[in-house]
Parts: structure tokens; C-alpha cells; sequence
């Protein structure tokens, strides 16, 4: 097992010298040569094109640092203008936009020290075990025609190899060099990986930065949010209770001009009057409901995502474990976001089983919502599990879609609810399922 994975990464290495040595030392001349010409003007139509070459070439070894050494290095480009301006003014400014960005600056420096220190790291990978075959193929005799009277030993490393004791030993190094490359390999790449990240990773003015314009986008989301639960239940209260108590105080004017000439039908009216009234409580509690259920307000998250089981018509498991209860926006918007995932998998995933698990650790909200369904849900997309949302209390609602649920559609409305308290959302759902989604907010129980 040791062996396969110092010689992984041992052809791991030898793939980042090759790009440290070829496509970083290119990539750093051109860009130098290209800045260089800005002041005659031949740079400016030159600069983005090579500086996009380089943020490909960065963001290729971020992609390798997250598949080889688990290393998640963030980009945090400056976006550009929606509608940039064409010709030369259009190049300028975005030239000009470029060179003002510290993450390409970042990108410049990653390829001086990715052509240097990085090319030096990586190599040693695959020079280790190379050389300590070296060594032991001198020990089986290539000492012999490498060795020479006239010009003296051959010099492996410290050691004279002039005979076939001095070739032993040098069979002896390449066996240990062999040996340190089956444990330090794989350090090696993550230590390429490490370097790369010490250069990339934006610095805490960065993060600031990215942090700002974070808050800016949820804070725009969370106002469009409230916008459009502010609209739902004006239409709500508009067709259903004002409609209804509407209808109720028509009836009630009939029955006051009936109830001497026609008193059975008076009597009827005051029927249909009691009827408008239970249905027009029932809309109103529904309403409150969707707003903030009471047993979420009563009883915590936990309870309260059991009751919304209840009312589904697949068979759904919860399991909960909390030491405790959050803060109540945040009680809110995961009960919200559960609602709305489960009324997914029972709309359009076709499941038959449901499975809800809700834990607290390392300082994060964690639910898990996993169906047995079709699969095929991806965030922003509209597969079999993210075409539309549910109602706010879980019930099956074709008009949320543009109702104002609190965040849009599917699996993408989920995504911006979760993104006001700097959630996150992971979709894992291959063709043929399982589908589960699993949604994280940072917060602590009180």
C-alpha cells in the first residue's frame, strides 16, 4: 500500500515539475514581457489575454490541490462589469481593472515561486526513487563502465564507487533514499500544495474584502426575501380570509333583510356565514403557520420538523439530536429550508422513504435530507428534485414557484435562505438517487 502511494505520488510530482517548469516559467515571461509593453500600448490588447492564461493555470493547480492533497484554496477575482464597453476604451478599462486586482498579482508571484521553490519540491518526488534505482542498478554492476581509470571514480551522491564494495554501498543509499521516498512522497506533494495555497490564499484584506461582498449579496437576497413574503401573504389574506369575511358580511347583510320575510332562508345563510367563518380561521391559522408555527416557537426545531413529518404522505424518519435550541432566526430559516427539501423529494423525486437527520457540532447547524428517490437534483437546475418548492408548512403548493415561500424555487431558494446566515448547501444526487442534501449554519446552542 506504501508502495503504491509513494509512487502516486512520485508520478504526482513529476506532473507539478512539469507544469512549474514549462507552463509557469512561459506563463511568468509573458506576462512580464506583456506588462512591460503597456506603456507603448501593444501590452494593453496583450495583458488579459495572458493574465487569463495565468488564472487558468492557477485555477488548474487549485483543482489539483483539491483532488490530490484534499487543500481547498480559495479565488477571490474582483468581478468585472456586467456590460463592459467595447473597443479600445473597453480594453483599457479592463486591463486597467485587472492590473488593480491583488489576487492577479497573487497569480504572478504563485509562478515565481511555483518555477522555483515549487519545480524544486514537486521534483524531489519522483527524484528519490529514481535515484535510489540509480544506486542500486550501480551495486549490480554499471559502476563498471561508469568508472574510469583516467578520470577517477564515479561519484554516487557522497559516496567513490571504484569497485564492487563502494558499488555495494551505493546500493545501500539507494535503498534508503528508496525507503525515505515510500515516507515522504506524499509530504512532498502536499508540501508543493502547501506553497501554492501560502501564495493563492488571500490575505486577510482579502478576506475582508470577499467577506464584504458576501454580505452585501445576502443582504440583497434576505431584502428580496422579505420582499416577496411580504407579497405572498398580502395575496394570501387578499383571495382567501379578506375574501371569505368579505362573502360572510354579505350574508350577514341577506339574512338582517330575510330574517322576518324568509327565516328558512335566513337560516341558510347563516349556514354558509358559520361555514365562511371556520374556513376563513382555518386560512388565517395556515396562514400564522407558514409565517412562524407555533410548535416551532413552542418546542424548538426538533419537534418541530417531526410534526411537519407527520403531514407528509411518504414515510419519514427524524432524528434529532440537540443539546439544546438555536437563536430563533436561525430555528427559522433551517425549519423553512427542511420544509421546502422535504416537499421536493415528495413532489419530484418519486421517493418512497424519507430520512432527516439534525445534529449540532464544531459550532454548525447540520441537516442531512436524503430520499431514496430518482436523483438527479442539482442546485439551480431543474431536475427531478428541484423544480419547484412546497408551501411554507410542507404541504404541496403549486404556486410557490413566484408565491414568495421565503426563497424562491427548489433547491436554489434553499441555497439563498441558508446563504443570509453564511450556510452552506452540498447536493449529492446521482441519476437513479439516492438524493441527499446536506445544509449547514454556523450558530450556537443556547
Amino acid at each position: 500500500m506504501r508502495v503504491r502511494t509513494a509512487s502516486v505520488a512520485a508520478v504526482q510530482g513529476l506532473a507539478l515539475a512539469l507544469l512549474a517548469l514549462i507552463g509557469s516559467v512561459t506563463l511568468f515571461v509573458l506576462t512580464v514581457v506583456s506588462i512591460v509593453l503597456i506603456p507603448i500600448g501593444v501590452g494593453v490588447f496583450t495583458t488579459p489575454a495572458v493574465l487569463g492564461l495565468v488564472r487558468a493555470h492557477a485555477g488548474r493547480r487549485r483543482l489539483l490541490a483539491a483532488r490530490w492533497a484534499a487543500l481547498r484554496i480559495p479565488a477571490a477575482y474582483r468581478p468585472f462589469p456586467v456590460d463592459p464597453r467595447g473597443g479600445i476604451t473597453g480594453r483599457v478599462e479592463r486591463c486597467s481593472l485587472l492590473l488593480k486586482d491583488p489576487a492577479v498579482w497573487r497569480d504572478v508571484q504563485w509562478l515565481l515561486v511555483d518555477m522555483t521553490a515549487g519545480a524544486v519540491v514537486a521534483v524531489l518526488a519522483p527524484g528519490l526513487i529514481l535515484h535510489g534505482v540509480f544506486g542500486l542498478l550501480i551495486a549490480a554492476g554499471l559502476w563498471i563502465p561508469l568508472a574510469d581509470a583516467e578520470n577517477g571514480p564515479y561519484w554516487y551522491a557522497f559516496v567513490p564507487v571504484e569497485g564492487w564494495g563502494t558499488g555495494t554501498l551505493a546500493g545501500l543509499l539507494g535503498l534508503a533514499l528508496i525507503g525515505v521516498a515510500l515516507w515522504a512522497n506524499t509530504a512532498l506533494v502536499r508540501t508543493h500544495f502547501a506553497l501554492v495555497g501560502a501564495v493563492l490564499r488571500p490575505g486577510r484584506e482579502g478576506e475582508l474584502e470577499e467577506r464584504i461582498g458576501r454580505l452585501t449579496e445576502t443582504r440583497h437576497d434576505a431584502l428580496d426575501t422579505s420582499a416577496a413574503e411580504l407579497r405572498r401573504i398580502e395575496r394570501d389574506l387578499h383571495d382567501g380570509a379578506q375574501a371569505r369575511l368579505v362573502a360572510m358580511g354579505m350574508n350577514l347583510g341577506a339574512i338582517e333583510a330575510l330574517v322576518e320575510k324568509d327565516p328558512a332562508r335566513a337560516k341558510e345563510l347563516i349556514a354558509k356565514a358559520r361555514e365562511s367563518s371556520a374556513e376563513a380561521l382555518t386560512e388565517l391559522r395556515d396562514l400564522v403557520r407558514g409565517i412562524h408555527p407555533p410548535v416551532l416557537a413552542e418546542r424548538g426545531l426538533g419537534d418541530a420538523v417531526r410534526a411537519l413529518a407527520l403531514r407528509l404522505p411518504v414515510r419519514t424518519e427524524v432524528d434529532v439530536e440537540l443539546a439544546g435550541r438555536t437563536g430563533a432566526p436561525v430555528e427559522s430559516a433551517a425549519y423553512f429550508a427542511v420544509s421546502e427539501a422535504l416537499t421536493n423529494a415528495v413532489k419530484h423525486a418519486g421517493a418512497e422513504r424519507i430520512w432527516v437527520d439534525i445534529t449540532h457540532a464544531e459550532g454548525s447547524l447540520r441537516i442531512a435530507v436524503t430520499d431514496d428517490g430518482r436523483g438527479g437534483a442539482t442546485v439551480g437546475g431543474s431536475s427531478a428534485s428541484d423544480s419547484a418548492s412546497g408551501d411554507r408548512d410542507g404541504s404541496a403548493s403549486d404556486s410557490d414557484s413566484d408565491s414568495g415561500s421565503g426563497s424562491g424555487t427548489g433547491l436554489s431558494g434553499i441555497e439563498r435562505r441558508l446563504g443570509t446566515f453564511d450556510g452552506v448547501l452540498a447536493v449529492s444526487s446521482p441519476a437513479g438517487g439516492p438524493t441527499m442534501v446536506t445544509m449547514e449554519i454556523p450558530c450556537e446552542l443556547f
